[in-house]
């Protein structure tokens, strides 16, 4: 018995060494982030990865190794209950797998996500500088073949809603004796194991004061007021119906905004894909068109080079027809010159001559 003690407490020992290096407490009263869910919510895997996502809460709301995870104004935030209370976690110390997660599921990303791809991680060691890029080097690595399996979902939460959601010391107890999940991320190992101290150390708490004060007379074991455990399944039940239509309605509208919000996505997409494929198209078309026009001036080129001689003898022959018509024209104009005095004396000589010889003819 003695050896079996020691070597739990050596266990122990180890397993609180391994977890030294955390401050995280998940005891504590908890931070408000901003996060109100009135019921269960609706969480979906991320493809190959073993994280899921809720697609209908407005948040960066994701679940991992048996804890709820949300990243709000450059924080993590984690809690073992859909609705809280939230823990801060530093950003050294957040599971890789988280870090992982494309930029397309955070559904309320910041500002400086929209300069990233949304099928990529996010650029944590861009963001958070050299230091955290230096403690966490290799996040970005590994094999998606080997991602372990997602741990399950603990939809045993989803009973507990509205009024009837409980405290965190009555958080601790459920959850011992309705998950039964080990989880292998430190994180989640040191919320687990707070957890069932927490749970263990419960009904320990604030003694009866008449046990207190009968306590040195009577030298008997005190009772303990057992702290309030949420009531049984059977006497929950009537008040199960009378909410189960109003959960029921709202988890039927939350599943319709995330189809339509679904819907809208890919519209989105959808248009976002056909306008870039139109606008290849135009460009296509204008660089052929383009093209033609440079092909048709080509041919053109050598015809003009080649039917300027052609015009340069034209215009020089009709030059020289014009040329003769005018020069013909200008004859016809001019005045026809008289007949010269020579002319008029042999013509006047011949006649006599002619004269002469008809009177010898007539004579003889």
């Amino acid at each position: 018995m003695r050896r079996a003690l020691i070597a739990l407490s050596i266990l122990c020992f180890s397993t609180t060494a391994a977890l030294a290096q955390l401050s995280i407490n998940f005891s504590g009263h908890g931070v408000n982030i901003g996060v109100d869910l009135p019921v269960y919510p609706s969480l979906q895997r991320v493809p190959g990865y073993p994280v899921y996502y809720a697609p209908g809460v407005n948040s960066n709301y994701f679940f991992y190794d048996g804890l709820y995870w949300v990243y709000d104004g450059d924080n993590w935030y984690a809690s073992s209950w859909y609705n809280g209370p939230w823990y801060l976690v530093d950003r050294f110390d957040v599971p890789v797998f988280l870090l992982r997660v494309p930029v397309r599921y955070y559904r309320h990303p910041p500002a400086y996500f929209r300069s990233w791809r949304a099928s990529d991680a996010p650029r944590w060691g861009e963001h958070w500088g050299s230091s955290w890029e230096q403690r966490r080097s290799g996040w970005d690595q590994w094999n998606r073949s080997a991602a372990p399996a997602p741990a399950p979902l603990p939809t045993y939460q989803r009973q507990y809603s509205g009024t009837r959601y409980p405290q965190a010391q009555q958080q601790a107890a459920i959850q011992t004796q309705s998950y039964r999940y080990q989880p292998s991320d430190p994180v989640a190992q040191q919320n687990f194991q707070q957890r069932r101290a927490q749970a263990q150390a419960a009904p320990q708490a604030q003694p009866q004061p008449q046990q207190q004060a009968a306590q040195p007379q009577q030298r008997q074991r005190p009772q303990v007021q057992p702290v309030q455990q949420p009531q049984p399944l059977e006497r929950q039940r009537p008040q199960q119906q009378a909410e189960r239509p109003q959960q029921q309605q709202a988890a039927q509208q939350q599943q319709q905004a995330t189809r339509q919000q679904q819907q809208a996505e890919r519209q989105q997409q959808q248009q976002a894909a056909q306008q870039q494929q139109q606008a290849t198209r135009q460009q296509q078309q204008a660089e052929r068109q383009q093209q033609q026009q440079q092909q048709a001036a080509r041919q053109q080129q050598p015809q003009v080079e080649r039917q300027q001689p052609q015009r340069t003898a034209v215009e020089q022959t009709q030059r020289a027809v014009q040329q003769a018509q005018q020069q013909a024209a200008a004859a016809r104009e001019q005045p026809q010159p008289r007949a010269q005095p020579q002319e008029r004396e042999s013509r006047g000589k011949g006649q006599d001559k002619g004269q002469d010889k008809g009177r010898e003819e007539r004579g003889q």
